[in-house]
């Protein structure tokens, strides 16, 4: 677990989860939103992008999350392992809906000042509530298929059905109990090793 990218479609909690995850194992948290996005929603060239995150993981040691296969070259040859979020659609979109209002509401700012509103959530094809629809199942087989094809040999990955799921992995490891690494989230539960980005134990 020295370097970990935590995907799954949007809104799944992939940034809740990686905060959590770096403060456990003492690693630098990489939030890829953060670097994607520059002021009023406006992508940055992808050539800016690319060297945010290259410069962003140049360390020994991180926790990476976001999607984003136009870096996924630079990333995951160099991750040790993937964590998948991978949770139903209701559950994705319930959570989608409380967290737009929430932002909707207080004018939370995010990242470069920009701010979620009611026009861009509901009166807009920008609209993130669009965006989980219209992508959850696409990303699911995507990444799917990335677990399968075998491009990334190294890569160890966990996959996780369910919030309790990955809470329950979360509490393994912040008090040294069994966490686990294989590949999906019930047998998280069953198996695990020690080890961590700082020498606690993880999965």
């Amino acid at each position: 677990m020295q370097r970990v990218v935590v995907v799954g479609t949007s809104c799944a909690g992939k940034s809740t989860f990686s905060s959590k995850l770096a403060i456990l194992l003492e690693c630098p948290r990489i939030e890829l939103d953060a670097l994607y996005w520059g002021p009023d929603w406006r992508a940055k060239p992808a050539a800016e992008f690319r060297g945010l995150a290259l410069e962003a993981t140049s360390g020994g040691r991180w926790i990476a999350d976001g999607n984003y296969g136009s870096i996924r070259d630079l990333l995951w040859p160099r991750a040790t392992a993937v964590i998948w979020l991978d949770y139903s659609f209701p559950r994705v979109f319930w959570r989608a809906l409380k967290r737009t209002i929430t932002r909707c509401l207080s004018g939370q700012p995010l990242w470069h000042g920009n701010r979620e509103s009611f026009r861009k959530a509901f009166l807009s094809r920008d609209s993130i509530l669009l965006w989980v629809i219209s992508t959850h199942r696409r990303r699911r087989r995507e990444l799917a298929a990335l677990r399968q094809n075998g491009a990334y040999p190294q890569l160890r990955w966990i996959e996780f059905r369910h919030p309790r799921e990955a809470e329950r992995w979360l509490g393994d490891v912040h008090t040294g109990g069994p966490a686990a690494g294989p590949v999906s989230g019930a047998s998280a539960r069953r198996q695990g090793r020690r080890g961590g980005c700082a020498g606690q134990a993880g999965p």
